[in-house]
Protein backbone atom coordinates (compact mmCIF):
# COMPACT_ATOMS: atom_id res chain seq x y z
CA UNK A 1 0.00 0.00 0.00
CA UNK A 2 1.47 3.39 -0.89
CA UNK A 3 0.09 7.06 0.69
CA UNK A 4 0.70 10.33 -1.65
CA UNK A 5 -1.01 13.89 -2.28
CA UNK A 6 -0.92 15.97 -4.63
CA UNK A 7 -0.22 19.14 -2.58
CA UNK A 8 3.42 17.52 -1.13
CA UNK A 9 5.97 14.93 -1.76
CA UNK A 10 6.90 12.87 1.24
CA UNK A 11 9.39 14.17 3.20
CA UNK A 12 8.40 17.79 1.98
CA UNK A 13 6.39 20.64 2.95
CA UNK A 14 3.22 21.32 3.91
CA UNK A 15 1.67 23.93 1.80
CA UNK A 16 0.16 26.87 4.31
CA UNK A 17 -3.14 26.03 3.03
CA UNK A 18 -3.46 23.12 5.42
CA UNK A 19 -1.99 24.57 8.24
CA UNK A 20 -3.45 26.71 11.12
CA UNK A 21 -1.55 29.77 9.17
CA UNK A 22 -3.94 29.02 6.26
CA UNK A 23 -7.40 27.69 5.53
CA UNK A 24 -6.93 24.61 8.62
CA UNK A 25 -8.01 22.21 5.83
CA UNK A 26 -7.20 18.32 5.86
CA UNK A 27 -4.56 18.17 2.25
CA UNK A 28 -5.71 15.74 -0.19
CA UNK A 29 -4.59 11.82 -0.06
CA UNK A 30 -3.85 9.10 -2.80
CA UNK A 31 -4.42 5.40 -1.36
CA UNK A 32 -2.82 3.45 -4.06
CA UNK A 33 -2.58 -0.73 -3.94
CA UNK A 34 -5.22 -1.63 -1.38
CA UNK A 35 -4.61 -4.88 -0.47
CA UNK A 36 -7.37 -7.36 -1.41
CA UNK A 37 -10.23 -8.19 1.86
CA UNK A 38 -10.16 -4.27 3.05
CA UNK A 39 -13.81 -3.88 4.72
CA UNK A 40 -12.63 -0.19 6.13
CA UNK A 41 -9.49 1.87 6.23
CA UNK A 42 -8.46 4.41 9.13
CA UNK A 43 -6.30 7.26 8.85
CA UNK A 44 -4.52 9.17 12.02
CA UNK A 45 -2.45 12.48 11.36
CA UNK A 46 0.15 13.09 14.84
CA UNK A 47 3.39 14.93 15.12
CA UNK A 48 6.09 13.19 16.98
CA UNK A 49 7.96 16.23 17.39
CA UNK A 50 5.62 17.96 19.74
CA UNK A 51 7.33 19.47 22.87
CA UNK A 52 4.76 17.71 25.03
CA UNK A 53 5.05 14.05 23.35
CA UNK A 54 3.14 12.95 20.20
CA UNK A 55 0.47 15.63 19.47
CA UNK A 56 -2.88 13.70 17.27
CA UNK A 57 -3.85 16.39 14.52
CA UNK A 58 -6.60 14.30 13.44
CA UNK A 59 -8.04 10.59 13.57
CA UNK A 60 -10.40 9.25 11.09
CA UNK A 61 -11.70 5.83 10.98
CA UNK A 62 -14.93 3.60 9.46
CA UNK A 63 -13.55 5.34 5.97
CA UNK A 64 -15.21 3.44 2.90
CA UNK A 65 -12.49 1.67 0.87
CA UNK A 66 -11.57 4.33 -1.74
CA UNK A 67 -8.29 5.43 -3.38
CA UNK A 68 -8.97 9.16 -2.71
CA UNK A 69 -9.46 11.60 0.37
CA UNK A 70 -10.52 14.80 -0.93
CA UNK A 71 -9.31 18.30 0.15
CA UNK A 72 -11.45 19.56 2.76
CA UNK A 73 -13.08 16.20 3.71
CA UNK A 74 -14.30 14.30 6.38
CA UNK A 75 -14.04 10.71 4.67
CA UNK A 76 -15.16 8.72 7.76
CA UNK A 77 -15.93 8.77 11.49
CA UNK A 78 -14.17 11.40 13.55
CA UNK A 79 -12.31 10.81 16.89
CA UNK A 80 -11.15 13.31 19.29
CA UNK A 81 -7.51 15.34 18.54
CA UNK A 82 -5.42 16.67 21.02
CA UNK A 83 -7.01 20.03 20.47
CA UNK A 84 -9.94 18.31 22.23
CA UNK A 85 -12.29 18.61 18.91
CA UNK A 86 -13.58 15.92 16.58
CA UNK A 87 -11.59 17.52 13.35
CA UNK A 88 -8.44 18.44 11.55
CA UNK A 89 -6.14 20.02 13.02
CA UNK A 90 -3.82 21.36 10.83
CA UNK A 91 0.29 21.72 11.64
CA UNK A 92 0.68 24.41 13.85
CA UNK A 93 4.19 24.34 15.84
CA UNK A 94 5.30 26.50 18.44
CA UNK A 95 9.00 26.72 17.36
CA UNK A 96 11.45 24.91 14.74
CA UNK A 97 10.41 22.45 11.36
CA UNK A 98 8.05 19.90 12.58
CA UNK A 99 7.17 16.18 10.80
CA UNK A 100 3.56 15.25 10.23
CA UNK A 101 2.98 11.57 9.78
CA UNK A 102 0.10 10.69 7.90
CA UNK A 103 -1.12 7.43 8.42
CA UNK A 104 -3.49 5.16 6.80
CA UNK A 105 -4.37 1.42 7.79
CA UNK A 106 -6.21 -0.99 5.26
CA UNK A 107 -8.52 -2.85 8.48
CA UNK A 108 -10.24 -6.31 7.30
CA UNK A 109 -13.64 -4.89 9.34
CA UNK A 110 -15.48 -1.63 9.53
CA UNK A 111 -14.65 -0.90 13.51
CA UNK A 112 -18.96 0.60 14.38
CA UNK A 113 -17.14 2.73 17.17
CA UNK A 114 -18.44 6.09 18.57
CA UNK A 115 -16.87 9.06 17.33
CA UNK A 116 -14.92 11.24 19.64
CA UNK A 117 -12.87 8.28 20.43
CA UNK A 118 -9.26 8.70 21.50
CA UNK A 119 -5.99 7.95 19.24
CA UNK A 120 -5.29 5.18 22.03
CA UNK A 121 -8.82 3.78 22.12
CA UNK A 122 -8.92 3.14 18.16
CA UNK A 123 -5.89 1.81 18.45
CA UNK A 124 -6.15 -1.16 20.48
CA UNK A 125 -9.21 -1.34 19.02
CA UNK A 126 -8.22 -1.95 15.39
CA UNK A 127 -4.64 -3.56 16.32
CA UNK A 128 -6.03 -7.58 15.26
CA UNK A 129 -7.62 -6.35 12.21
CA UNK A 130 -4.66 -4.49 10.21
CA UNK A 131 -3.83 -5.84 7.19
CA UNK A 132 -1.62 -2.64 5.90
CA UNK A 133 -0.51 0.44 6.62
CA UNK A 134 1.14 3.39 4.46
CA UNK A 135 2.62 6.61 5.55
CA UNK A 136 3.33 10.40 4.24
CA UNK A 137 5.10 12.53 6.10
CA UNK A 138 4.96 16.39 5.69
CA UNK A 139 7.01 18.81 7.43
CA UNK A 140 6.44 22.18 8.23
CA UNK A 141 8.04 25.75 10.24
CA UNK A 142 6.29 28.86 10.90
CA UNK A 143 7.29 31.86 9.30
Amino acid sequence: MKLTSPAFIHNGAIPTKYTCDGGDINPPLIIENIPKGVKSLTLIVDDPDAPMGTWVHWVVFDIPVTSRIGENTIPGKQGINDFRKKNYGGPCPPSGTHRYFFKIYALDKELNLKEGISKKELGKAMEPHILEKAELIGLYKRE
